[in-house]
C-alpha cells in the first residue's frame, strides 16, 4: 500500500513539473520590444513596437490581440498551416491583424528565419498601476 502511494506521489510530481515546464516554454515571448508609447487620442491605450524572429521548425502559435496589430515582413520565408501546402511569406509584405481575430498557427518550413517588425495596439499598463 505504501509503495502504491509513493508511486502515485512520484507520478503526480513528474506530471506537475512537466506541466510547469511546458507552460513556461509556451509563454516565452520571442518578441524584442523596441518602444512603447501612448496612443494619441485613445486614453488607456499604447502602441508597442517589436522585432520578432521565428527560425526553421518553430511555430508561430495561433493567437489574437486586444487591439490592432500592424506588421512588416523584414525577412520572408516559407510557412505552412496544418494540412495545407507551404506558402511563401515574402519580404516586404505588410500585415494587418484586426482586434480579437485569431491568426498565426503556422510552422516555419523555409530555410530562412521569419523576421517581423510589429506594432501592437494594446491597453496601457499605466492604467493598471504598472509601468
Amino acid at each position: 500500500m505504501k509503495q502504491s502511494k509513493w508511486f502515485t506521489t512520484l507520478a503526480l510530481a513528474i506530471f506537475t513539473i512537466g506541466t510547469i515546464g511546458l507552460a513556461q516554454a509556451q509563454s516565452a515571448d520571442p518578441r524584442k520590444e523596441i518602444s512603447r508609447v501612448d496612443l494619441s487620442g485613445a486614453p488607456g491605450m499604447e502602441v508597442i513596437s517589436s522585432m520578432v524572429e521565428y527560425k526553421k521548425g518553430e511555430t508561430l502559435p495561433r493567437h489574437f490581440h486586444h487591439g490592432i496589430e500592424a506588421a512588416y515582413v523584414i525577412q520572408g520565408t516559407q510557412v505552412q498551416l496544418p494540412g495545407k501546402d507551404p506558402i511563401n511569406l515574402l519580404t516586404g509584405t505588410p500585415v494587418l491583424n484586426l482586434r480579437a481575430i485569431a491568426h498565426g498557427g503556422y510552422v516555419i518550413v523555409g530555410e530562412n528565419s521569419l523576421k517581423l517588425f510589429t506594432n501592437d495596439q494594446t491597453s496601457s499598463n499605466k492604467q493598471n498601476g504598472k509601468q
